[in-house]
């Protein structure tokens, strides 16, 4: 399969056709590329707040919760027309009373389903007042088993360990980060996990400034492709990489088979080798409780 990860820059629409000829000038693109999975990134759905003009924080919200119904059958309708399979650009969406971080997975068939980050960083908690939305969930796709862990999400490797014991073989990770430092936090998040899991992730950024949105004032970033670093794969662990900055798409080729082989066959195989952690099962069953680490002191 090809995967294309984009980094994408947010522009200020005059009208939603504007937003229309984007999007499908970019779904047109990575499919002409031959892409079979599109990832978009964090955040980027903020951009439709400007079609209403909206200003505040609160009122960009509003407005983004309303129009991406309208974007994901947009792009629903270009996942069947192109047949690929698209993760959308998130947004914060309002949902039983609350507003999540919200994405929507598509594919070419029509499937849609929601996807929701889990893990608030302190902005989106206030004051956004962003809460967690479901738990993550895999979908069983003609590609292979595909997850969603949205930005921060991904820095946590319990949730992604789960969907891994699942079955897990791809894991896309849309960011929004403003400093470089919060890109690198993402990306090293997203290569841990590939090296733990022996899954491929996808990392797709936000790109630019924006300033008339404080939520994504500053966006840096590059888009990336990444793999565990072991027999018959990259050795820095790197399928593809875009650069920083950069709008566009990053593509790569991804086998399935060189993973299933490097979990069998590779130098190490921390996929199975998990579970041999002796103080798995106690740290996992104190929470709440003393910890089971022992300290021990040394004079």
């Amino acid at each position: 399969m090809k995967i294309a990860a984009a980094c994408y820059p947010l522009d200020e629409l005059a009208n939603w056709a504007a937003y229309e000829a984007k999007i499908t000038a970019w779904v047109g693109e990575a499919a002409g590329q031959g892409a079979d999975l599109l990832v978009f990134p964090e955040y980027g759905a903020m951009e439709l707040a400007t079609i209403e003009g909206a200003s505040s924080l609160m009122q960009q919200m509003v407005s983004v919760s309303n129009a991406l119904p309208q974007a994901w059958g947009l792009l629903a309708r270009l996942a069947t027309e192109y047949q690929v399979y698209i993760l959308s650009p998130s947004g914060p969406y309002l949902f039983d009373d609350a507003f999540v971080n919200r994405a929507m997975f598509l594919g070419p068939e029509g499937g849609a389903t929601p996807v929701d980050k889990y893990l608030m960083t302190p902005w989106e908690r206030n004051p956004m007042g962003v809460e967690a939305g479901k738990l993550p969930q895999l979908f069983d796709t003609s590609l292979g088993l595909i997850g969603v862990q949205i930005c921060y999400d991904c820095e946590f490797p319990l949730p992604t360990r789960a969907m891994v014991e699942a079955g897990m073989d791809l894991l896309l990770i849309p960011s929004a980060t403003e400093t470089l430092a919060g890109y690198h936090r993402v990306r090293i998040g997203a290569q841990a996990r590939a090296l733990e899991g022996q899954i491929v992730t996808v990392q797709s950024p936000t790109q630019g400034k924006a300033d008339w949105c404080e939520v994504v004032d500053v966006n840096r970033g590059a888009a990336g492709i990444f793999c565990p670093p072991d027999v018959g794969l990259p050795d820095d662990g790197i399928l593809a990489l875009g650069e920083e900055g950069k709008p566009g798409w990053t593509y790569a080729d991804v086998d399935l088979a060189a993973l299933a082989h490097v979990r069998t066959h590779g130098n190490v195989r921390t996929r199975a080798d998990w579970g041999e952690q002796a103080f798995r099962q106690d740290l996992m069953s104190a929470k709440g409780s003393a910890s089971p680490i022992v300290i021990t002191q040394l004079r």
